[in-house]
């Protein structure tokens, strides 16, 4: 169709939908030289398990993949390059009535889009207890919870998963928040969010890649069109991290079945160009090809040897 026609109708551009992520990670590391695609974790039906009790009434936590700051691990901060050392292994927790350093160096957010300043774009604790203290919750959980992000769904569905539920069974939790960040930060969560709804607990995903968490078959998932590392909002805008986790809590009392998705109203911008930018084969040279399967099999190595330790 041509945009003559497309400005005469107010379409918006083609690329202007969900970016797809599966896709385009699969022709990345097939382009970087690794042939077997990756398999996405695929059901068709979801657990759904409604609140117990009214939401103002309602325990709930944050299940994050961020990771804590440690000064011993390289170049975490804003803008550092993928950081395999910033890893973590196991599923850790954290006394919510404190404040914390989470970051995501560890992790395949977007780097050209985000500028990872702004914790509160991936951890929305603040916002959660703004949330208890306004009476929109019952009260926030006494600890969070992290969830390592394994691509391996064997790991997460035998160890990770039944942890958290552990670790929230224990809090007597009764409704919890989970927040990804890079691709595969979202299939975790979704495996994890369909283990704790089999076992009782409500569950609520936000997130950035919607074919990710769609194709692996979640109860509830609040969607924000934004670049990967802004599941919570936009950095620096108190408002929209605000309106974000508001949406999150509502689709939490709404949702009458599983596989619902609620859409953000909010952009992330009015040029949504952005979507065509990350691990997009299209537009990396053979030479950028060759340097990032150089620096991935460097931080493959990193990440081995944290792991063994």
């Amino acid at each position: 169709m041509s945009a003559p026609r497309d400005d005469e109708f107010g379409f918006a551009p083609d690329y202007d939908a969900p970016v797809p992520y599966m896709q385009r990670t699969r022709d990345y590391y097939a382009a970087i030289g690794y042939t077997t695609p990756y398999r996405w974790a695929h059901y068709t039906e979801a657990p759904f398990q409604p609140l117990k009790k009214p939401l103002a009434q309602s325990r709930v936590t944050i299940i994050t993949t961020a990771a804590p700051y440690d000064p011993t691990k390289g170049d975490q901060g804003p803008g550092a390059a993928y950081n395999g050392s910033a890893k973590f292994y196991q599923v850790y927790d954290g006394d919510t009535s404190k404040q914390h350093d989470l970051r995501i160096s560890h992790i395949g957010y977007d780097r050209k889009h985000t500028s990872a300043t702004d914790s509160g774009t991936w951890f929305p604790l603040p916002q959660l207890l703004k949330a208890s203290a306004a009476g929109r919750i019952g009260e926030v959980s006494q600890r969070f919870f992290g969830a390592p992000t394994n691509r391996s769904h064997r790991v997460t569905l035998d160890t990770d998963a039944p942890e958290l539920l552990s670790r929230c069974l224990a809090d007597k939790v009764d409704a919890a928040v989970l927040v990804p960040n890079c691709p595969v930060c979202h299939q975790t969560t979704a495996l994890v969010a369909r283990h704790l709804e089999r076992n009782g607990i409500a569950t609520v995903i936000m997130g950035c890649a919607k074919d990710i968490i769609e194709h692996a078959a979640v109860p509830r998932f609040l969607f924000s069109d934004f670049p990967l590392g802004n599941s919570a909002g936009k950095p620096h805008d108190i408002a929209s991290q605000a309106q974000t986790l508001e949406l999150a809590l509502r689709l939490l009392e709404t949702a009458s079945g599983p596989q619902t998705t609620m859409q953000s109203p909010l952009r992330w911008s009015e040029d949504a160009s952005w979507k065509l930018d990350y691990n997009n084969v299209a537009q990396l040279s053979p030479e950028e090809l060759a340097r990032r399967r150089a620096e991935f099999d460097r931080q493959k190595e990193i990440a081995r040897g944290n792991r063994a330790a």
